[in-house]
Protein backbone atom coordinates (compact mmCIF):
# COMPACT_ATOMS: atom_id res chain seq x y z
CA UNK A 1 0.00 0.00 0.00
CA UNK A 2 2.85 2.14 0.68
CA UNK A 3 4.53 1.45 -2.24
CA UNK A 4 1.59 2.22 -4.11
CA UNK A 5 0.95 5.24 -2.12
CA UNK A 6 4.56 6.14 -2.94
CA UNK A 7 4.45 5.67 -6.72
CA UNK A 8 1.39 8.23 -6.61
CA UNK A 9 3.53 10.98 -5.01
CA UNK A 10 6.46 10.49 -7.45
CA UNK A 11 4.24 10.92 -10.83
CA UNK A 12 2.62 14.03 -8.52
CA UNK A 13 5.91 15.18 -7.80
CA UNK A 14 6.68 14.49 -11.71
CA UNK A 15 3.97 15.93 -13.08
CA UNK A 16 3.59 19.17 -11.18
CA UNK A 17 7.61 19.49 -12.43
CA UNK A 18 6.76 18.98 -16.20
CA UNK A 19 3.61 21.92 -15.71
CA UNK A 20 6.31 24.17 -14.09
CA UNK A 21 9.14 23.53 -16.87
CA UNK A 22 6.11 23.73 -19.89
CA UNK A 23 5.24 27.21 -18.10
CA UNK A 24 8.47 29.01 -17.79
CA UNK A 25 9.51 27.80 -21.51
CA UNK A 26 5.85 28.79 -22.93
CA UNK A 27 6.12 32.35 -21.24
CA UNK A 28 9.71 32.89 -21.70
CA UNK A 29 8.99 32.07 -25.42
CA UNK A 30 7.05 34.82 -25.39
CA UNK A 31 9.40 37.23 -23.52
CA UNK A 32 12.07 36.51 -26.36
CA UNK A 33 9.42 36.87 -29.23
CA UNK A 34 8.80 40.50 -27.70
CA UNK A 35 12.31 41.03 -26.80
CA UNK A 36 12.73 39.76 -31.11
CA UNK A 37 9.75 42.66 -31.59
CA UNK A 38 11.21 45.14 -29.46
CA UNK A 39 15.34 45.12 -31.12
CA UNK A 40 14.05 44.46 -34.44
CA UNK A 41 11.98 47.38 -34.37
CA UNK A 42 14.94 49.41 -33.34
CA UNK A 43 16.98 48.67 -36.19
CA UNK A 44 14.20 48.86 -38.39
CA UNK A 45 13.76 52.22 -36.91
CA UNK A 46 17.47 53.13 -37.54
CA UNK A 47 17.28 51.50 -40.90
CA UNK A 48 14.68 54.04 -42.13
CA UNK A 49 16.15 57.16 -40.35
CA UNK A 50 19.69 56.51 -41.88
CA UNK A 51 17.53 56.88 -45.09
CA UNK A 52 17.21 60.64 -44.84
CA UNK A 53 19.88 62.67 -45.95
CA UNK A 54 21.23 66.86 -46.62
CA UNK A 55 21.76 67.74 -49.63
CA UNK A 56 24.78 70.26 -49.64
CA UNK A 57 24.53 72.81 -52.86
CA UNK A 58 28.35 73.59 -53.87
CA UNK A 59 28.86 77.27 -54.73
CA UNK A 60 29.99 77.19 -58.61
CA UNK A 61 33.45 78.59 -57.67
CA UNK A 62 34.40 75.56 -55.60
CA UNK A 63 36.71 73.37 -57.67
CA UNK A 64 36.63 69.63 -57.53
CA UNK A 65 39.78 69.20 -55.83
CA UNK A 66 38.11 71.55 -53.46
CA UNK A 67 35.03 69.04 -53.23
CA UNK A 68 36.93 66.20 -53.06
CA UNK A 69 38.56 67.33 -50.01
CA UNK A 70 35.29 68.64 -48.32
CA UNK A 71 33.46 65.28 -49.04
CA UNK A 72 36.58 63.87 -47.36
CA UNK A 73 36.34 65.97 -44.24
CA UNK A 74 32.43 65.22 -43.91
CA UNK A 75 33.14 61.02 -44.05
CA UNK A 76 35.26 62.10 -40.97
CA UNK A 77 32.15 63.53 -38.96
CA UNK A 78 30.98 61.68 -36.25
CA UNK A 79 27.52 62.31 -37.40
CA UNK A 80 28.05 61.15 -41.18
CA UNK A 81 27.02 57.20 -42.01
CA UNK A 82 28.14 57.88 -45.81
CA UNK A 83 28.06 61.00 -47.98
CA UNK A 84 27.69 60.68 -52.00
CA UNK A 85 28.78 63.50 -54.28
CA UNK A 86 26.25 64.22 -57.25
CA UNK A 87 27.78 66.53 -60.18
CA UNK A 88 25.68 68.72 -61.94
CA UNK A 89 25.62 66.50 -64.36
CA UNK A 90 24.32 63.47 -63.22
CA UNK A 91 21.81 65.50 -61.35
CA UNK A 92 20.43 66.99 -64.72
CA UNK A 93 20.32 63.11 -66.25
CA UNK A 94 18.29 61.79 -63.01
CA UNK A 95 15.89 65.00 -63.35
CA UNK A 96 15.55 64.59 -66.87
CA UNK A 97 14.59 60.73 -66.46
CA UNK A 98 12.14 61.56 -63.82
CA UNK A 99 10.35 64.34 -65.60
CA UNK A 100 10.44 62.05 -69.07
CA UNK A 101 12.11 65.10 -71.43
CA UNK A 102 15.44 66.45 -71.14
CA UNK A 103 14.92 69.91 -69.38
CA UNK A 104 18.58 70.78 -70.70
CA UNK A 105 17.41 71.80 -73.94
CA UNK A 106 14.69 74.60 -73.48
CA UNK A 107 17.54 75.88 -71.14
CA UNK A 108 20.61 75.81 -73.35
CA UNK A 109 22.30 75.41 -69.94
CA UNK A 110 22.54 73.41 -66.90
CA UNK A 111 21.33 75.37 -63.82
CA UNK A 112 21.82 72.66 -61.43
CA UNK A 113 24.69 72.92 -58.70
CA UNK A 114 27.02 70.37 -57.84
CA UNK A 115 25.96 68.42 -54.64
CA UNK A 116 26.89 65.98 -51.39
CA UNK A 117 24.15 63.97 -50.27
CA UNK A 118 24.73 63.40 -46.54
CA UNK A 119 23.09 60.53 -44.75
CA UNK A 120 23.53 60.74 -41.43
CA UNK A 121 23.43 58.10 -38.34
CA UNK A 122 20.42 57.18 -36.93
CA UNK A 123 21.20 59.27 -33.90
CA UNK A 124 21.37 62.20 -35.10
CA UNK A 125 18.19 62.25 -36.88
CA UNK A 126 15.95 64.02 -34.89
CA UNK A 127 14.68 67.82 -35.90
CA UNK A 128 17.10 69.45 -33.34
CA UNK A 129 20.28 67.88 -34.18
CA UNK A 130 19.64 68.10 -37.80
CA UNK A 131 18.67 71.88 -37.21
CA UNK A 132 22.01 72.77 -36.00
CA UNK A 133 23.88 70.94 -39.13
CA UNK A 134 21.82 73.01 -41.18
CA UNK A 135 23.56 75.87 -39.20
CA UNK A 136 26.41 74.65 -39.38
CA UNK A 137 26.58 73.84 -42.71
CA UNK A 138 25.00 77.36 -44.16
CA UNK A 139 27.72 78.75 -42.89
CA UNK A 140 30.55 76.80 -44.71
CA UNK A 141 32.64 78.90 -47.34
CA UNK A 142 31.95 76.22 -50.09
CA UNK A 143 28.32 75.64 -49.74
CA UNK A 144 25.62 77.61 -51.22
CA UNK A 145 22.59 75.95 -49.88
CA UNK A 146 21.37 73.06 -47.74
CA UNK A 147 18.07 71.22 -48.63
CA UNK A 148 16.55 68.68 -46.63
CA UNK A 149 13.35 67.16 -45.63
CA UNK A 150 11.95 68.65 -42.28
CA UNK A 151 8.74 67.34 -41.92
CA UNK A 152 9.88 63.93 -42.96
CA UNK A 153 12.00 64.09 -40.07
CA UNK A 154 9.29 65.87 -37.81
CA UNK A 155 7.22 63.19 -38.82
CA UNK A 156 9.57 60.05 -38.21
CA UNK A 157 10.85 61.06 -34.93
CA UNK A 158 7.05 61.92 -33.88
CA UNK A 159 5.63 58.11 -34.42
CA UNK A 160 9.25 56.42 -33.57
CA UNK A 161 9.13 57.67 -30.07
CA UNK A 162 4.94 56.74 -30.00
CA UNK A 163 5.82 53.53 -31.05
CA UNK A 164 8.89 53.22 -28.85
CA UNK A 165 6.45 54.39 -25.61
CA UNK A 166 3.65 51.67 -26.55
CA UNK A 167 6.50 48.79 -27.17
CA UNK A 168 7.85 49.62 -24.01
CA UNK A 169 4.23 49.38 -22.10
CA UNK A 170 3.25 46.35 -23.69
CA UNK A 171 6.77 45.01 -22.62
CA UNK A 172 6.45 45.66 -19.33
CA UNK A 173 2.87 44.33 -19.14
CA UNK A 174 3.62 41.47 -20.71
CA UNK A 175 6.79 41.09 -18.44
CA UNK A 176 5.01 41.29 -15.29
CA UNK A 177 2.07 37.99 -17.13
CA UNK A 178 5.50 36.29 -17.39
CA UNK A 179 6.45 36.92 -13.53
CA UNK A 180 3.06 36.19 -12.28
CA UNK A 181 2.80 32.78 -14.12
CA UNK A 182 5.81 31.53 -13.73
CA UNK A 183 5.20 32.42 -9.81
CA UNK A 184 2.06 30.49 -9.49
CA UNK A 185 3.61 27.68 -11.27
CA UNK A 186 6.84 27.64 -8.90
CA UNK A 187 4.22 28.52 -5.79
CA UNK A 188 2.40 25.52 -6.51
CA UNK A 189 4.96 22.71 -6.69
CA UNK A 190 6.02 24.07 -3.59
CA UNK A 191 2.90 23.99 -1.63
CA UNK A 192 2.90 20.01 -2.48
CA UNK A 193 6.04 20.22 -0.24
CA UNK A 194 4.55 22.36 2.59
CA UNK A 195 3.97 19.75 5.37
CA UNK A 196 8.18 18.52 4.47
CA UNK A 197 8.77 22.53 5.17
CA UNK A 198 7.19 22.58 8.18
CA UNK A 199 9.21 19.33 9.49
CA UNK A 200 12.18 20.59 9.07
CA UNK A 201 11.62 23.70 10.39
CA UNK A 202 10.31 21.89 13.93
CA UNK A 203 13.45 20.17 14.04
CA UNK A 204 15.84 23.24 13.92
CA UNK A 205 16.54 23.25 9.99
CA UNK A 206 17.44 27.08 9.49
CA UNK A 207 15.23 29.12 6.93
CA UNK A 208 18.46 29.20 4.55
CA UNK A 209 18.83 25.55 4.99
CA UNK A 210 15.51 24.38 3.83
CA UNK A 211 14.88 26.98 1.03
CA UNK A 212 17.97 26.00 -0.54
CA UNK A 213 17.38 23.08 -2.24
CA UNK A 214 13.90 24.51 -3.20
CA UNK A 215 15.58 27.48 -5.80
CA UNK A 216 18.51 25.33 -6.63
CA UNK A 217 15.25 22.65 -8.41
CA UNK A 218 13.59 26.06 -9.52
CA UNK A 219 16.66 27.52 -11.37
CA UNK A 220 17.31 23.78 -12.64
CA UNK A 221 13.33 23.73 -13.63
CA UNK A 222 13.96 27.47 -15.49
CA UNK A 223 17.10 26.71 -17.08
CA UNK A 224 15.49 23.85 -18.66
CA UNK A 225 12.45 25.90 -19.53
CA UNK A 226 14.98 28.51 -20.87
CA UNK A 227 16.45 25.82 -23.46
CA UNK A 228 13.01 24.56 -24.37
CA UNK A 229 11.81 28.45 -24.82
CA UNK A 230 15.08 29.14 -26.78
CA UNK A 231 14.91 25.90 -29.20
CA UNK A 232 11.01 27.21 -30.14
CA UNK A 233 12.74 30.87 -30.49
CA UNK A 234 15.60 29.75 -32.60
CA UNK A 235 13.00 27.42 -35.31
CA UNK A 236 10.65 31.19 -35.55
CA UNK A 237 13.94 33.14 -36.12
CA UNK A 238 14.82 29.93 -39.05
CA UNK A 239 11.46 31.19 -40.53
CA UNK A 240 11.17 34.74 -40.17
CA UNK A 241 15.12 34.86 -41.87
CA UNK A 242 13.36 32.36 -44.70
CA UNK A 243 10.68 34.31 -45.52
CA UNK A 244 11.72 37.73 -44.37
CA UNK A 245 15.50 37.83 -45.70
CA UNK A 246 15.69 41.81 -45.59
CA UNK A 247 15.70 41.79 -41.70
CA UNK A 248 18.59 39.40 -41.80
CA UNK A 249 17.47 37.61 -38.51
CA UNK A 250 20.45 34.63 -38.72
CA UNK A 251 23.22 37.39 -39.05
CA UNK A 252 22.19 39.67 -36.62
CA UNK A 253 24.64 38.59 -33.89
CA UNK A 254 23.85 40.54 -31.46
CA UNK A 255 20.33 40.67 -31.57
CA UNK A 256 20.43 37.06 -31.07
CA UNK A 257 23.07 37.86 -28.44
CA UNK A 258 20.96 39.54 -26.75
CA UNK A 259 17.71 37.69 -26.95
CA UNK A 260 19.63 34.69 -25.50
CA UNK A 261 20.96 36.41 -22.10
CA UNK A 262 18.13 37.83 -22.19
CA UNK A 263 15.91 34.44 -22.01
CA UNK A 264 18.27 32.76 -19.51
CA UNK A 265 18.92 35.58 -16.89
CA UNK A 266 14.62 36.38 -16.85
CA UNK A 267 14.80 32.81 -16.06
CA UNK A 268 17.07 32.52 -13.19
CA UNK A 269 16.21 35.68 -11.92
CA UNK A 270 12.22 35.16 -12.06
CA UNK A 271 12.57 31.22 -10.61
CA UNK A 272 14.83 32.42 -8.11
CA UNK A 273 12.60 35.39 -6.67
CA UNK A 274 9.63 33.36 -7.09
CA UNK A 275 11.12 30.51 -5.27
CA UNK A 276 12.35 32.75 -2.36
CA UNK A 277 8.99 34.61 -1.75
CA UNK A 278 6.99 31.09 -2.18
CA UNK A 279 8.97 29.13 0.59
CA UNK A 280 9.26 31.98 2.79
CA UNK A 281 5.46 31.95 2.76
CA UNK A 282 5.56 28.28 3.79
CA UNK A 283 8.06 29.26 6.42
CA UNK A 284 5.85 31.61 7.90
CA UNK A 285 2.92 30.10 8.23
CA UNK A 286 1.90 27.92 11.35
CA UNK A 287 1.41 24.42 11.96
CA UNK A 288 -2.62 24.79 11.56
CA UNK A 289 -2.49 26.96 8.64
CA UNK A 290 -1.14 24.34 6.63
CA UNK A 291 -4.54 22.68 5.76
CA UNK A 292 -5.41 25.91 4.19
Amino acid sequence: MSSKFDSYQKRRLASSYISVVISIALVLFMVGVLGLIVLKSTKVANYVKEKVAITLFIKDNVTQKQIKTFRESLLKEEFTKKAIYISKTQAAKKYSKEIGEDFLEFLGENPLKNGIDIYLKADYVTPEKVAALEQKFSKNLFVADVSYDKPLINLLTKNIKRISFWLLIISGFFTLIAMILINSSIRLSIYAKRFNIKTMQMVGATKGFIRRPFIWRSIKLGMLGAVLALIGLAVLVYYLDKYIPSLDFLEDYNTLAYIVGGVILSALIITWLSTFFATQRFLNLKTDELYY
